[in-house]
Order: C-alpha cells, then sequence, then structure tokens
C-alpha cells in the first residue's frame, strides 16, 4: 500500500503493509532480496536511481520507508547495528558541542559518548531525565542534543518525552528518543515533540534473535539530508538480507508485542509477591514514579523488567542466573525467546562501577527479556531458579 494511504491505518495494518508493494517484475508479495554492490547504467547518470549499494539498495528502501511509516516519521534510515545509528547522530556534531544525556543508559551507548566522541571534543552532561528540570539546569548555548532512553535500560526509568521537547524545541536543540524498550507499537516519540528516533532493530523490530541492525526515524528534511550523508559517506550500512529480516520482523510486532506485554505484566506481579524478591523495576506498577508518564504517553508497559533479590549478593545473582532452563543467559534482548542478564558484567560492565552503584544500577541487578512463551511456564522457571 501507498504510505499515504496508510497514515489513517490503525498500528496492526501499518506493520504489515509498511514499506511492501508486489515485486513489478514478478507480483511476489514479499520484497525481493537484492543482493547486488551495483547496478547497471543506461549511461554515465543515467540510472534507474541505484547507482552503488552502499548509497541506495530497494531492499533497504522498502525498510526504511516501512520504518517511517510505523514511527508516524517522513523518513527512516536503516543502519548496520543500533550502535551505528547513535554513531550517526553524534557525527552531526562539532568539537565544543554539549549533549545532556540521561545517567541511565545502555552500556554500550555510554562507552560509544565516554571513550570515542569524547576524545573529539564533544561534551557529555549525565543527568536525571525524569525530572525535566534537571535537563533545563544544564541546558547552555553549547547544548545542540539530548539524548533520552525511555524506559531505561535497565531500571526502566521513564522520561516524560513532552516534557523534555518543551525545553529543547524553542533552543533550537536536537531531542533524540532511543525506543528501543518500547517499539513503535507501544510509544511514538516524534508524536510527543522528538526530533528523531533511534531503534536497535535487532531487538523487537527484527524479534527473532537474528540480525544486527538500526534505524533513525525524523520529520525534517534537512535533519534526513545529513544523515543520509553520514550513512552514505561513513558506510555503516545495512545488508539487503538483514532488511529483508527486518521487514519480515515488522509485520508481526504487534501480535509479539501483546504477547510480551500479557507476560511482562504476569511475570511482573509474580516476582513483585515472591518472599525472595527485593524489588521488581517495572513502569506498570501504579507505586512506580513513572507510572504516570508511561501511562500517558505509551501503550503499554512491555515486556522488560528488572529486580533484585533480598539476598543482593553476587554469588546469589550467579546461583540463580546460572540456574534457569527456559530462560537464556545472554545479552540482547525482545527475541521470542527469554532472555536473563546480568547487567553489571554484561550489557553495563563498561560503565565505572562506582557510577552504576551511584545511579542505582546494583552488582545484584538481574534483567529479563520477557519472552512470549507460556507465562507460567516462565514463573516456574524463574521459582525454581530463585529456590
Amino acid at each position: 500500500m501507498p504510505a499515504h494511504s496508510l497514515s489513517s491505518k490503525k498500528m496492526a495494518t501499518k506493520l504489515i503493509h509498511a514499506g511492501a508493494a508486489p515485486d513489478p517484475s514478478t507480483g511476489a508479495i514479499m520484497t525481493p532480496i537484492f543482493q547486488t554492490s551495483t547496478y547497471v547504467q543506461e549511461a554515465p547518470g543515467v540510472n534507474k536511481g541505484y547507482e552503488y549499494a552502499r548509497s541506495q539498495n530497494p531492499t533497504r528502501k522498502a525498510l526504511e520507508e516501512a520504518l517511517a511509516i510505523i514511527e508516524n516519521g517522513k523518513h527512516g534510515l536503516a543502519f548496520s547495528s543500533g550502535v551505528a545509528a547513535t554513531d550517526a547522530v553524534l557525527k552531526l556534531l562539532s568539537p565544543g558541542d554539549e549533549v545532556i544525556a540521561a545517567n541511565d543508559m545502555y552500556g554500550g551507548t555510554y562507552r560509544l559518548f565516554s571513550k570515542v566522541f569524547e576524545r573529539f571534543g564533544i561534551k557529555f552532561i549525565y543527568v536525571d531525565t525524569t525530572n525535566a528540570a534537571n535537563v533545563k539546569k544544564v541546558i547552555s548555548p553549547k547544548t545542540k542534543l539530548v539524548w533520552v532512553e525511555t524506559p531505561t535500560n535497565p531500571l526502566m526509568n521513564i522520561t516524560d518525552i513532552a516534557a523534555i521537547a518543551a525545553l529543547t524545541r524553542p533552543a533550537g536543540i536536537w531531542l533524540c528518543v532511543d525506543n528501543t524498550f518500547a517499539s513503535p507499537y507501544l510509544q511514538n516519540p516524534l508524536n510527543q515533540g522528538a526530533d528523531l528516533v533511534m531503534h536497535s532493530s535487532t531487538k523487537y523490530l527484527g524479534g527473532h534473535s537474528d540480525v544486527i541492525q538500526g534505524a533513525l526515524i525524523m520529520n525534517d528534511d534537512a535533519l534526513r539530508e545529513q544523515l543520509y550523508f553520514i550513512q552514505k559517506s561513513c558506510g555503516a550500512v545495512p545488508g539487503p538480507f538483514d532488511c529483508f529480516l527486518v521487514l519480515r520482523g515488522i509485520k508481526t510486532l504487534h501480535v509479539r508485542m501483546k504477547q510480551h506485554c500479557k507476560n511482562g505484566e504476569k511475570i511482573a506481579h509474580w516476582l513483585s509477591n515472591h518472599p525472595k524478591v527485593g524489588k521488581v523495576y517495572w513502569p506498570g506498577f501504579e507505586d512506580n514514579p513513572g507510572y504516570p508518564v508511561a501511562k500517558k504517553q505509551m501503550n503499554g508497559f512491555g515486556g522488560m523488567l528488572s529486580f533484585l533479590l533480598k539476598d543482593e549478593s553476587m554469588e546469589a545473582a550467579t546461583k540463580l542466573l546460572s540456574s534457569t532452563k527456559i530462560f537464556s543467559l545472554a545479552e540482547s534482548l525482545g527475541g521470542v525467546e527469554s532472555l536473563i542478564n546480568h547487567p553489571a558484567s554484561m550489557t553495563h560492565a563498561s560503565i565505572p562501577r562506582e557510577e552504576r552503584i551511584k545511579n542505582g544500577l546494583s552488582d545484584g541487578l538481574i534483567r529479563l527479556s520477557i519472552g512470549i512463551e507460556d507465562a507460567d511456564d516462565l514463573i516456574d522457571d524463574l521459582n525454581a531458579a530463585i529456590g
């Protein structure tokens, strides 16, 4: 279906038909995998819109159109990973520019900021973005970008996107929201005033733990051109087969997310009542500080959660992490299968321990990516592992 005819459709219809058109040469209903590096031209500069696959590829183009549609944006760009997409955004900046970022964020993003871009003269200021006043306090004439995760990885903190946008828009500051944990099914940051949405498409968009990819979505034409130039010039583009996998994954996002949310809610409540569990981090609890904002800007609370045992020792956490049978101990998230993770030693190991502890990420924290298996089987698995 043409993009303009999908704009008024419900999310499930968008997800299935976004970027999809019958192949003109065969009528194939699925977008073909155009596995080519270059394209034959009729004459110098005379072509069918494709010159070289780093710059353009028909499979990638279909995916980028789909990404824009499902995030209610105008433009989409696909990258070889979520970190590559983040890297492209940072390349919009110049030495001396300042970035305000959440003090609770994915460790790979923190590593990119602190170990790569700080060396090029970009300054990063980390604050608790759940309170917009903290962001307002550190905005300066040098601030060019505010980077937000919501919900955050791994503490599930919620930032009011509209409240941050009310600060950044008048000041001409870009607001980029990492929407990986929510997915477009649960949250659309552009609707809330963000300038850019970033996804690690590896996670919920792909949904099957079989692809590495990233995405950026935006409305502004000039911003798209700047980021397309970076995408083409720096070359962190995904291959056509990977684009096909994400296109395929997007088609079932709505049915998967419904089950992720249903299982997540059941397991979050079960954990909160377990005698050996000290705390559960999940934004769907009404006593969670982020609940009112999550309820306002999200369409559900997702399948990600973290928890602490009452025994917060590394020994107790390690025993649990090594004892599950259905939950697999692994990095990543958002696949159909359930994963269990130890942020302090895995996904967030690049953050100095004192910083982690200060921001609430303790050594004993355990993160769950709740899959779409039977929830009762998942509960039995956790119950046996907790002991």
